[in-house]
């Protein structure tokens, strides 16, 4: 059962999986041109740790074995939904997510990832992107809190000099989320 708080908000994971040559890994949705990261719900009971273990099994076929943890964000990172996104027959109403972040470092052979570990797979295919690339791969109402995410983890994965951001769109930088 997923988590929802009172606000809305669904507890979430989302996972940056990174190589030894500090790129990322992005999945593309089954079915969908897009793009994420793998990320998924935390169910009742579960740590954010567990539950990042479990979509990483679920999603790319990963265990604990297989990476070793970078980092996590310190807080929640928020994003709400367009409206036209909002399912408004479910119970409780989900307005959107509130996420911990997780960098994570391959250990095992990238022949390892496998997306077909679940009847209903989350993804058909993926690739190893440089840093910043999510940023734009994600769909639009994402993309805020990928920034957030990837810039509070950035000096964990690159302790000396961060590589330079694009220009971003001033709006991606004005619809941040809260922390919680």
């Amino acid at each position: 059962m997923d988590r929802i708080d009172s606000q809305g908000y669904r507890a979430n994971v989302g996972i940056i999986l990174s190589d030894d040559a500090r790129r990322v890994l992005l999945g593309g949705r089954i079915g969908h041109s897009g793009w994420q990261f793998p990320q998924g719900g935390i169910c009742d009971g579960e740590t954010p740790e567990q539950a990042m273990y479990r979509e990483l099994g679920e999603e790319v076929g990963l265990g604990a074995d297989d990476v070793e943890i970078i980092g996590a964000t310190r807080s929640w990172l928020r994003y709400r939904l367009p409206d036209r996104y909002i399912r408004r027959d479910s119970v409780p109403l989900c307005i959107g997510q509130k996420q911990r972040w997780f960098l994570l470092r391959l250990r095992a052979p990238k022949s390892r990832l496998r997306h077909d570990m679940t009847t209903l797979p989350e993804f058909d295919r993926w690739r190893w992107v440089e840093y910043w690339e999510p940023v734009e791969a994600v769909i639009f109402f994402k993309r805020s809190v990928y920034l957030r995410a990837l810039e509070e983890l950035a000096p964990l994965l690159f302790p000396g000099e961060l590589p330079p951001q694009p220009a971003w769109p001033e709006e991606w930088r004005l619809r941040r989320g809260k922390s919680a």
